[in-house]
This record gives structure tokens, sequence and C-alpha cells, in this order.
């Protein structure tokens, strides 16, 4: 007997299997969209990730990570809880591979592709997915964000946890779970308390976030408690990190000068996506870059404010209002506050705390180029094809300032301690003003190829070249008397000095850079000749030779 299914029922079949086909090709575009960006961070940032020269700080990552026990303790209380949770991850991560240069930057390489996902992903639930491809995209390829992902600091984890925090926020506000319509997916409230909470253990300057997150409350006024709640989890499991901070207090960022028309180009440009200074100097495109930039940005708050207008609201809530103020606000609010703190209290003014604020406008640029009001009309299609013009224009840009920085160490440690320990001669001794850039040179002349019998005799500080410890802002000195008795057993004398305060920074930096003056005197006073060599361009290291005869 034969059977035959009935046309209703072949249709409905058809209906069924061809909205599962359509379903899986919007999960490959929404996969897509994300994995793309993360995907050309991670090739940016991974590309000679081991060969640039440390720099200050991250010897100090070095020497923290590379302690045990109470002594590993006692250097993270030493730093004020700044980067708890990234000094224990190098910690395990040194335990378990050694501590090469890839080792210690690879959490930051790994955030990048964090990075450049979530905002992939924050920009096609705001917006649509092209827009979040771009903006993921204009993340990834970007001067800043591929240095500080190829640094051994918590800077670009900083980043990738804020920005999953904004995405967090975004599904715990305005998404819908399927199960539960009315209410956010079950994993929202976890994703945005939990960044949050690992993103305050990488760096404090993270909570100049929040206020511009909970400024776009006003049109999801429902979604408070629940915002509250998280942020009260938040608030309760960042109170030992505060505590070490409160003890530690402001000293360890003495150097940041207050605001000046300098440090807010630098913030601009670090914003914007079109340098880096002082780590390197600027380009042919530099300057095309960021005047086309800035104008693009203002270009789209302007079409954001006329958009949101016209946008009619949908159960008394304008979407499209809400995300540009939320998208704008990251932009915005942290700048701000980062200004009045640094302007009415101790300066944070420093274009690297801020770096956490670029994602928003790579979004805002997205946004404008790539959301045409009518899509299908042929002008809709032509403005789109044009915006994606424009996006590639922009990564082409932002590619050629990147490439050529590959091979620059702006901070070289890695040739200052070649320079001396070939050209060392026996009864050398060497010290150092800070005590924290021994913790660089201690580290190259670890991994060098010279013998410990080369190695000149260390007397600021004594310990030996073998022994690691973290030096961190320690401005120990000589007095002119026990300068003159060690240089009395010392026919020559290597001093090797940078990061040794500015005169007229602030009271301490000024006091630092008078007991480098003194020093140096001294061993001017005790050593016939001398001979100085400057290495590097961007934080200068001087490494002076003095000696008993001429």
């Amino acid at each position: 007997m034969t059977y035959t299914v009935p046309a209703a029922q072949a249709l409905a079949e058809a209906e069924a299997e061809a909205g599962a086909e359509a379903d899986r090709g919007r999960r490959l575009r929404t996969a897509l969209v994300v994995l793309v960006p993360a995907a050309v961070a991670l090739a940016l940032s991974f590309y000679d990730l081991g060969t640039r020269s440390i720099w200050l700080d991250e010897s100090a990552t070095i020497s923290i990570a590379n302690q045990h026990g109470a002594a590993l303790w006692s250097a993270m209380q030493r730093d004020g809880g700044n980067m708890l949770a990234f000094y224990g991850l190098v910690h395990v991560l040194f335990s378990w591979f050694g501590d090469g240069t890839v080792v210690l930057r690879a959490p930051a390489a790994v955030a990048s592709g964090l990075t450049a996902a979530a905002v992939a992903a924050t920009g096609a639930r705001l917006f649509r997915p092209a827009v979040g491809l771009a903006a993921g995209l204009l993340t990834a390829v970007s001067l800043p964000f591929v240095y500080w992902s190829q640094n051994g600091r918590a800077y670009s984890l900083v980043v990738a946890f804020g920005a999953l925090s904004y995405l967090g926020f975004v599904h715990l506000v305005a998404g819908e779970s399927r199960r539960r319509p009315g209410h956010p997916p079950w994993y929202a409230p976890y994703l945005y308390a939990g960044s949050l909470i690992v993103a305050v253990y990488m760096s404090f300057i993270v909570v100049l976030l929040v206020p511009a997150q909970l400024l776009s409350l006003y049109w999801y006024r429902r979604r408070g408690r629940v915002i509250a709640t998280c942020l009260a989890v938040v608030a309760v499991a960042s109170v030992p990190v505060l505590l070490l901070a409160h003890a530690r207090g402001s000293s360890q960022i003495f150097w940041i000068r207050k605001p000046n028309l300098n440090s807010t180009f630098q913030i601009v440009q670090v914003i914007v996506g079109s340098g880096l200074p002082p780590e390197f100097r600027h380009t042919a495109s530099s300057v095309p870059l960021l005047a086309i930039t800035l104008a693009l940005g203002v270009g789209a708050g302007v079409l954001g404010l006329w958009r949101a207008r016209r946008h009619p609201p949908v159960d008394g809530v304008s979407e499209m209002r809400w995300a540009g103020a939320l998208v704008a606000g990251w932009l915005v609010v942290p700048l701000a506050l980062d200004v009045a703190e640094s302007s009415l209290g101790q300066s944070i003014y420093e274009s690297r705390y801020l770096l956490m604020s670029s994602p928003a406008l790579a979004l805002l640029l997205a946004w404008a180029l790539l959301s045409p009001r009518r899509r299908t009309a042929p002008k809709g299609r032509a403005m789109l094809a044009g915006g994606w013009v424009a996006v590639v224009a922009l990564l082409v840009l932002r590619g050629v300032q990147i490439l050529p920085t590959y091979t620059s160490s702006p901070e070289n440690w890695q040739e200052a301690t070649r320079y001396v320990l070939a050209r060392e001669r026996p009864g050398d001794c060497v010290l150092f003003y800070p005590s924290d850039v021994r913790q660089a040179f201690d580290y190259y002349v670890l991994h060098s190829s010279f013998p410990e019998s080369s190695w000149p005799r260390p007397i600021l500080p004594t310990a030996p070249f073998t022994e690691v410890r973290a030096y961190l802002e320690d401005y120990a000195t000589l007095s002119s008397s026990q300068l003159t008795r060690r240089a009395a057993s010392c026919p020559r004398m290597w001093f090797v000095s940078s990061h040794a305060g500015v005169p007229g920074a602030s009271l301490i930096s000024t006091t630092h850079h008078l007991r480098y003056v003194a020093l140096l005197r001294g061993l001017e006073s005790d050593y016939a000749r001398h001979r100085l060599v400057r290495i590097s361009h961007a934080s200068q290291i001087d490494v002076w030779l003095f000696a008993q005869h001429r």
C-alpha cells in the first residue's frame, strides 16, 4: 500500500526546514561578525610578540610574578592591589612556561581578541551585524590597542573586561529571554557583574565606566533594580582590593601631571587610534587619520542626534536614543570624570587609562557609516557601499601606522644591558637609580649569553643579579661618603638611570630628580672622567661610565 503525505503537511515541513536553514544562516553570520574581528585582533597582537624589548613597567610585572609565597603577596601589596589578578595570572604562567616575553605578553594578546569580539557583539545587538563587524575591526586595527595588547601589563585586559561588561549590560537592560519574555537572558547578570569584578582586580580605573552605564538607564528605569543588585555584588567583591589601594594611597602615580594641552592631545590620539606618543613618533598618516576620524566622529554625533529625534519610541522607550546615549556615554563620561579628578585631586590624566573608551568611538563611526535609513533602496545601498569604502580606508590608514612599530622598542633595555655587558671589564661596578630600573637590567642579564664572571658588581642595590627582587617605586640613593667608599673599590663605575623624576611635575617627582642630580654630581667628583650614552626615544635610558683615570 502506498501512503501519500498531504499537501498541507508537506508545505509545513518545507517551511520548517526553510526556517531552520535561515536560523542556521543567521547563527553563522552572527558567529562571523564576532570571530572575524577577534581573529584580526589576535593576529595583529601575536605577530612578533616577543621581539620588542621590555620596558620599566613590564620589568615590574616580571619581578613581582617571579616571587613566591609571602614575597609575592608583599610585592602585590607594595603596588597597592593594582593589577592584583594580572600578577597572579602571570605568576601561574611563569610557573608553567617560564618567564619569556611571549609568556609575559600572552594574556594581553588574548585579551585583544576578547575586546574585538565583545565590541562586535555589542554593535550587532545595538544596531545591526554590519555595524558590529566594522566596529570590531576598527577596534582591532589601532596602533594604541595593538601596542598595549603586546604589553606585559593589564591595560589590554581592562579594555577587554570593560567591553564585556558593556555587552552584559546591553543584554541585561534590553535583552529578552526566549523562555521568559520580559526578562533578560539568564547569563546577562553574571556576564555584567563578573566582567566588572575581574576588571576591578586588573585596574581600579575601570570604575569610570559605571557612571556612563548608569546614565543610560534613564530610558530603561525598570531595569534599575537588577543593575543595582549587580553593582552591589561588584562592590562587595571589590572590598579587598580597595582596602589595599587605600592603604597604599596614590604615591605610585606621583609622576602623572595635571591636564595640559600636550597630555590632552596624547589622549585624543589614543582614543581616536591615530598615534601613540611618546612611544612612537608620528608617521605620514598620523595627522590625516586624526583629522578624518575626528571629522567622522563629530559627524556621527550630529547624525545620531538627528536619527534619535526621528526614531519613534516603542512602549515608551526609544531604543535608538538609548543605544546612542549608551555609546556616547562610554566615550565621553570616563574622560570627563578623569579630567575632574585630575584637576581637583590626584592626577590620573594618562592616555593608557582612557584606552577603555576607544571601542565607543569605533561603534559610533561604524554606526554613522553603515546605518542608512533605507538599506534596500538604491540610494541606501549606495550609501552602504560608500560607508564600507570609508571603513576600509580607515583600516588601511591605521594598518600603515601599525606595521613599522613591530621592530621598534620605545624603551630598549635589551640594548642598554647588552651595551654594558659587552664593554664590561674585571672589577667594574654598577649602580641604578631608581632601583626600579635594576629589574629590567636584571632580566636581560639573566637571559644573556654573557658568563656570570663578566657581569659588573652591583652596589646600588647590592643584591646579586641572580637574586630576583621587586624594587617598586624604590628611589634609594647613597650619601656622599657612602658613594666615595664604594668608588674606592671600583676603578670603573657604570651608572644606569631612567624615570629619575621630573622637575616641576610634583613635589615627590622633583625630590626624586634632585636625588638623581646629587648622585650624579657625587660620581663626577669621585671619578676623573666619564662618558654618557643615551638609549631609546620614548623614556630615555642614560648609561654613564665613570673611570678613575683619564
